[in-house]
């Protein structure tokens, strides 16, 4: 065979391995990249994009004016707003399907029943109970929901003392001996670790998750944790990655994004929020430059439980805080726009 042959046939080789790989390459730079032992999910576009501006609801809360820095929970048919920057009460109680302000709690102070600096409040669902983390006398209050709307002048007991060594500035409450949260563990006046781990009540034990993923150099998330689907996923405010775990810590997938850097530090921020809703994963995407000083997004990614990207919610509204109300299946939003709160009914919306 001449050496014109040889090359003709070599090209005609060449292009024949190349054309698929080629095809392959199209389309993975649309959608998730399954590597290694398929623990590993790289998406390079998530533009599945969804306006639902339209179909979110203002919610007016006329009884009471709450400041911008608010964070939303839900127990029973209560929903439970915190004002941490509020002169007066700190903690504000409403009906959830009406939104008819009911009470609010935590008067600020140093008394045996105020709050000198409010954390993060878990609640209790079986007992129908709020702990309520005091950073300042470090400790977590224990409210008996029914009693404190019940009478009038009702008072907290102590739940637990908090160990300054390390404590939990965000935690899901399991039951007394188990609690999954982020806890912070002080390394200088101005510096700490963050890690996910197992807290128990009754002994103060800290259990730290095994896995740690090695490529985050600074580790700053948000959590979520279902008991429901045994697995927790953390959102790193400043990494474009998701990190979905088993609750006894087993690593089931890193998802990475379309800007997913492992040399990156702090130099974007990432995730906001984070929460289950039924069978996904929703979380509040900013993306934007630390110079930007931009930290609320109008932008909810959804993923199915396995880190599988399902679609874009645009808001159209900057979310601070987000909560899900399975019993009327619905997102409750606490804003920083022209609206402060508001619902979004999901009826159809997260459906592949």
């Amino acid at each position: 065979m001449s050496y014109q042959q040889r090359t003709k046939w070599t090209s005609v080789i060449a292009v024949g391995i190349l054309a698929p790989v080629v095809a392959l390459n199209l389309i993975f730079a649309s959608c998730s990249v399954n590597t290694k032992d398929g623990t590993e999910k790289v998406q390079k576009n998530r533009d599945k994009i969804v306006n639902v501006k339209r179909y979110t609801k203002e919610i007016q809360l006329d009884s009471i004016l709450i400041g911008s820095v608010s964070h939303l929970y839900l127990l029973d048919n209560n929903l439970i707003i915190s004002d941490p920057r509020s002169p007066e009460m700190l903690i504000h109680i409403f009906d959830k399907n009406t939104f008819e302000y009911r009470k609010s709690i935590a008067p600020v102070g140093q008394g045996p029943n105020e709050i000198t600096i409010l954390g993060h409040i878990a609640t209790d669902v079986n007992r129908k109970k709020l702990y309520v983390s005091d950073h300042g006398k470090n400790k977590i209050f224990s409210y008996d929901m029914d009693s404190l709307l019940r009478f009038p002048r009702y008072s907290p007991i102590t739940k637990v003392a908090l160990n300054q060594k390390g404590f939990p500035s965000w935690y899901q409450y399991i039951n007394d001996t188990l609690s999954i949260g982020v806890f912070i563990e002080p390394t200088s006046e101005s510096a700490f670790n963050q890690s996910v781990a197992r807290w128990n009540m009754v002994t103060g034990e800290i259990e730290r998750m095994k896995y740690v993923n090695p490529d985050v150099k600074k580790k700053r998330m948000c959590l979520a944790v279902s008991s429901q689907h045994d697995e927790y996923v953390e959102c790193f405010r400043h990494n474009d990655l998701l990190t979905i775990c088993s609750l006894d810590g087993t690593l089931k997938y890193n998802v990475y994004g379309p800007k997913w850097d492992k040399d990156e530090v702090n130099s974007n921020y990432y995730w906001g929020g984070v929460i289950f809703c039924g069978n996904h994963i929703l979380a509040l995407n900013s993306g934007k430059s630390n110079s930007e000083r931009v930290r609320e997004s109008s932008i909810i990614e959804v993923f199915s439980l396995n880190g599988d990207y399902v679609k874009t919610l645009d808001v159209g509204y900057k979310i601070k805080d987000f909560c899900y109300d399975e019993s009327n299946n619905r997102l409750i939003l606490c804003l920083n726009d022209e609206i402060q709160f508001a619902m979004l009914p999901l009826n159809e919306l997260l459906e592949e």
